[in-house]
């Protein structure tokens, strides 16, 4: 990542600094002070010595607060899942000294933290995570082009949603943070009835973002929404692939900290690989 504080992670960008990388063939116009005397003795050609930058990351955190994300068959719903996700990343990368900011979205009001490394700004986020409530309908699409926007520099961006929404629109989206070369990661949060449909009586069904509800048998469409909702997961995860960034779908019943383990363990080895 870009920034100008000494950080815990590999730059883009080549200059001199503590960990050697690679030699190269001088060229003219180099700096003849990174010349490697030691190597010309040997092979009485002219060598750089180059080094890789270690430098701080900037991360912004989105937390999807429409009303879909207030659903929860067990002991948290998706935006409580979501909450503790957030507040637990936000705590890890401030304590090792990157900048984290973090954006609420719901109920047609966005609420934006700018990205700060003081540790006194996990206060700030505690509180605006605390006083989150899921209501009104899904705008992340929207938002997350106006976020793509605002963030000048390049940053990890981190969407917590169930991606309730317009595939359409959010493949736009996604395609936008990419485009202004942000690093990608997406959340997708769902509760475990969502994903099996366990219901066998005559049930009513109330839309969370609309007054809408239906009253139906459930035997009678399961295998349909099974399959539309199959269909719509295959395609999203499919998407985030093809634009290079990092999927998860995560079970509301799993810990959450296995599914953070699982996500900074692959950061770290594409870091150790190159990424």
């Amino acid at each position: 990542m870009e920034g100008n504080i000494s950080g815990h992670h590999r730059s883009p960008h080549r200059g001199s600094s503590v960990e050697f990388a690679e030699y190269r063939v001088y060229s003219p116009g180099d700096d003849i002070r990174r010349l490697d005397w030691r190597v010309f003795g040997r092979t009485d050609r002219f060598y750089i010595k180059e080094f890789e930058a270690d430098t701080n990351l900037r991360c912004q955190l989105v937390l999807d607060a429409s009303g879909s994300m207030g659903f929860g068959s067990g002991a948290l719903s998706k935006l409580e899942y979501a909450k503790r996700m957030a507040a637990t990343l936000a705590y890890l990368l401030v304590k090792q000294g990157d900048a984290v900011g973090l954006n609420i979205l719901g109920d047609g009001v966005d609420r934006h933290l700018p990205a700060k490394r003081n540790p006194a700004h996990l206060q700030s986020i505690g509180g605006l995570l605390n006083g989150a409530s899921a209501s009104g309908g899904t705008g992340l699409a929207a938002s997350l082009h106006e976020l793509a926007e605002k963030v000048r520099q390049r940053a990890l961006i981190v969407v917590f949603s169930d991606l309730f929404g317009d595939e359409e629109s959010l493949l736009s989206a996604f395609q936008h943070l990419r485009f202004k070369k942000h690093d990608l990661v997406v959340f997708q949060l769902l509760d475990r009835q969502e994903i099996e449909f366990p219901f066998g009586q005559p049930v009513r069904f109330d839309d969370m973002e609309s007054p809408f509800n239906l009253v139906c048998e459930p035997g009678l469409i399961r295998d349909e929404y099974l399959a539309q909702l199959n269909s719509f997961l295959k395609s999203l995860k499919a998407v985030c692939h093809r634009l290079n960034a990092d999927y998860y779908q995560v079970m509301t019943d799993e810990g959450f900290e296995s599914v953070l383990g699982q996500f900074l363990v692959s950061r770290a080895q594409a870091g150790v690989s190159g990424r």
